[in-house]
């Protein structure tokens, strides 16, 4: 993922920053408690696509 990228993204919804998660290839939103998925190198950043995160992730 590409670091300029990631410093201009934020969240569709809230405009929150977002977290990279490399290892599901994911852009976290904490604030709404979505994760955003990146299919071949390309942040998918629509609500429908988005999973919600569980407990456990919300409060890591």
């Amino acid at each position: 993922m590409d670091h300029k990228l990631l410093e201009i993204l934020v969240c569709p919804l809230c405009k929150s920053p977002l977290e990279y998660k490399k290892e599901n290839q994911e852009l976290v939103c904490k604030a709404d408690g979505l994760a955003f998925p990146i299919r071949d190198g390309i942040p998918v950043m629509l609500e429908e696509e988005a999973r919600t995160l569980t407990e456990e992730e919300r409060s890591a």
